[in-house]
């Protein structure tokens, strides 16, 4: 059993996460910028304020003591919820304080969202080439994504500052409940109202999986991994699409009827992750 702080506790992937986790065995400890139910069962904090963070790593009064372990979700979470100067600063800023408040507490364990977004994403210059993967540079074209992108370059150098630490940046494609399904079969009506994110999507539960598979990870250092479902959000063949959607761009494997186009081979190799849901078994 470990002892594990999950930020952004509360939010749509937070909540598969710590119910994860939990199962597993582990002492999950929530944080969460949310004002607290009469229950107080996380605590309310800051990321933004580099004392909050610090002190969260190294334990919480009457609530939890040591941590083996973070799992990073809170931010903005995606573009246009707040000014680009708001979304920026609030978003490097709670990542920053949490890396270092960690790395300050000896905590060596260190898992946090990264996005889709920086493979190019709404894909209005297309892709390299499909299924999109990790080995291209990445490619942000918004405020938030640069920022998920700066946020992988500096695990980059904290790793390298110091050699035990493990931070693995999980790219997550756009996280979906099973309440989400009952509208993917209108997708199928104008396959461009999907197109910006390559017909993609994650279950909650199997991002909440990929965390647990990136966590028992053992190998040190800084890596990452696009995490999406096997399947797209339509009903018309991958090939299809790309070939209708992404004129001229290489496909680089025959793909499978309904198969991701947001590759989670690295996933699969390294990590041991594989999707157990589907919005198909829903609808």
């Amino acid at each position: 059993m470990a002892s594990i702080v999950v930020t952004g506790s509360e939010g749509k992937l937070g909540r598969h996460v710590v119910a994860r986790l939990a199962a597993d065995g582990h002492a999950v400890h929530r944080l969460d910028t949310k004002p607290l139910p009469p229950a107080m069962d996380y605590t309310r904090i800051d990321l933004t304020d580099a004392g909050q963070a610090m002190d969260a790593m190294f334990g919480a009064q009457d609530r939890y003591d040591g941590v083996d372990a973070v799992v990073h979700l809170a931010a903005v979470p995606a573009p246009g919820q707040m000014t680009d100067v708001a979304t920026f600063h609030h978003n490097i800023a709670a990542t920053f304080n949490v890396f270092q408040g960690a790395r300050r507490a000896g905590i060596r364990d260190i898992v946090y969202a990264s996005s889709e977004t920086v493979l190019g994403l709404p894909f209005e210059t297309p892709p390299p080439y499909i299924p999109v993967d990790e080995d291209y540079d990445a490619r942000p074209e918004s405020h938030y994504s640069l920022v998920k992108h700066l946020e992988e370059q500096m695990a980059i150098q904290l790793c390298r500052w110091d050699p035990d630490l493990k931070i693995l940046a999980l790219r997550f494609s756009n996280v979906m409940d099973v309440e989400d399904y009952a509208a993917f079969p209108a997708f199928d009506e104008d396959p461009k109202a999907r197109r910006w994110n390559l017909w993609g999507y994650i279950d909650g539960r199997d991002g909440a999986a990929a965390v647990a598979d990136a966590l028992a990870y053992e190998p040190r250092g800084f890596d990452r991994f696009v995490v999406a479902n096997a399947d797209t959000v339509m009903s018309r063949s991958s090939a299809d699409l790309a070939e209708a959607e992404f004129p001229g761009v290489p496909v680089t494997k025959e793909l499978g009827e309904h198969e991701t186009m947001l590759s989670i081979d690295k996933a699969r190799r390294l990590l041991g992750y594989e999707p157990q849901h589907s919005w198909r078994h829903h609808v």
